[in-house]
């Protein structure tokens, strides 16, 4: 039953929080048990088959008098201030509470660390049939790497049961739908933004080391991986490195990849990620790079310019979302920045509503997804307010050739032409339910072959191989 991918990732979940200890990025995220599995009966599962059943009828068929509390889990504020700024109608009461109409509305909001956020939203929607109407899931959010976990399961509406049409996600860009489509065709959420990536380069160090910063000039430095390595030789005679870690590369590798990390029940390791790990090894033995995890200290200290680092490779929200473009002094504050494509193109992260089957408030919920991912004008005033890539490629194709469009974080420049380019190659082929913790232990093992932990690649895989197992003990090498 699809109820129970949900409980077999728990459980999955779970033995990897008792054997293994693992960070984001470079290390990957720790995942703890946040509740017991349920062990069913065949008359247990056919009980809560139907009670599924029921609940999604309920959420298909919006009720007269809907509920008067609307739950959001989310596991940061990036929603919640695109739906405070760009909602009609909503009201901020506090840091945790709006309201829409006479609608109260509750953020559920658990940082993502040690993958708290996953373990609270799976407590949450385990608990959905027996909770109180006013402590219902409504609406939660997930990201691109484990996406399938939620939508593959009857604890999502698919988006059409809420009065979602085709016409009305006509222009969205298809890779953003893909991500949310379950293994039976069904359209199960949708997203305000897309997240096509680009090379984000320092423009003064461009001028000092290549004697140019404009963005042609500089993809022909780093149209390919070959160029990029010459041209960090020279970024590194100058003192300067070309990337702040091994990990910034690491979804470029990944994106370009030919196989899914799962076929059946059997782990693939792609070729295109051993030339990650080989390139990096080059990278790194070279000094042409550090080896430290991303969003630590380390790592942002490029953000600022005594930290000497020429790129980072990233989508919009990368850019205007995290790089210190708010703090006086730093890169982007000053608008020192720019961008162009890189050796390949690639996507990272995204953020995708579902409805919770159970929602008392249908309705909204639908209302919320129609506006915020579908409805240009409110798409267009989110590009201009918070210069996020939107999911609606006539909105973005306008701007994109608007000259009066720039960004000022890039100096002016507008950059959505190679984002647009970007987003419509990206390919979701390859998707599974298990990316998220696979692709964090593959970072782990060869982070530490990186770093010179193993003498050989063959011995960081096995390292993979045994943390990938501790972690999904159902899938097999």
């Amino acid at each position: 039953m699809k109820r129970k991918l949900l409980g077999m990732m728990l459980s999955a979940t779970m033995v990897a929080g008792m054997l293994t200890a693992c960070g984001e990025t470079a290390a990957t995220t720790t995942e703890t048990p946040a509740a017991e599995t349920k062990t069913e009966t065949a008359a247990e599962t056919k009980t809560e088959t139907a009670a599924s059943d029921t609940a999604a009828e309920t959420a298909a068929a919006p009720a007269a008098d809907e509920g008067k509390v609307l739950n959001i889990s989310a596991w940061n504020e990036e929603f919640k201030s695109r739906l405070t700024d760009h909602y009609p109608g909503y009201e901020v009461v506090d840091g945790t509470t709006g309201k829409i109409g006479d609608v109260t509305v509750k953020w559920l909001i658990t940082p993502n660390e040690e993958n708290a956020y996953q373990n609270r939203l799976d407590e949450l929607l385990l608990a959905q049939d027996s909770a109180a109407a006013d402590d219902k899931v409504d609406l939660f959010l997930v990201e691109a790497d484990y996406a399938v976990k939620y939508t593959d399961t009857d604890y999502t509406v698919p988006v059409k049961d809420l009065g979602i049409t085709d016409d009305d996600l006509k222009n969205q860009y298809s890779y953003t739908q893909a991500v949310v489509t379950d293994s039976n065709g069904v359209l199960k959420g949708t997203s305000w933004q897309g997240c096509p990536g680009v090379m984000i380069y320092n423009r003064a160090i461009a001028k000092e080391v290549f004697g140019t910063d404009e963005p042609a000039d500089i993809q022909a430095k780093f149209s390919d991986w070959d160029k990029f390595f010459a041209s960090a030789g020279e970024l590194d005679k100058a003192g300067y490195d070309v990337i702040s870690s091994t990990a910034d590369t690491f979804r470029v590798y990944q994106n370009n990849a030919k196989l899914p990390w799962v076929n059946g029940t059997q782990i693939q390791v792609d070729d295109n990620l051993k030339k990650w790990v080989e390139d990096s090894k080059k990278l790194a033995d070279a000094g042409y790079c550090n080896t430290w995890g991303q969003w630590g200290e380390d790592w942002n200290k490029g953000f600022y310019p005594e930290g000497k680092v020429f790129a980072y490779f990233g989508p919009a929200w990368l850019i205007d979302f995290c790089m210190a473009a708010d703090v006086e002094g730093s890169v982007g504050h000053d608008g020192g920045w720019a961008a162009t494509e890189g050796p390949q193109g690639f996507y990272w992260g995204g953020t995708w509503i579902c409805a919770a089957a159970g929602t008392d408030n249908a309705s909204l919920v639908a209302d919320i997804m129609r506006k915020m991912t579908c409805d240009p004008e409110v798409m267009k005033d989110i590009v201009l307010k918070d210069n996020d890539f939107v999911n609606n490629k006539p909105v973005m194709e306008e701007l994109a050739n608007d000259p009066n469009y720039s960004n000022a974080v890039l100096g002016g420049q507008n950059p959505l032409k190679m984002f647009c380019a970007g987003a419509d190659n990206i390919d979701m082929a390859n998707l599974t339910a298990y990316d998220q913790g696979l692709l964090g232990d593959f970072q782990t093992a060869m982070g530490d072959y990186i770093n010179g932990n193993y003498a050989t690649y063959d011995e960081a895989l096995e390292q993979f191989y045994t943390l990938a197992l501790q972690r999904y003990p159902e899938l097999t090498r």
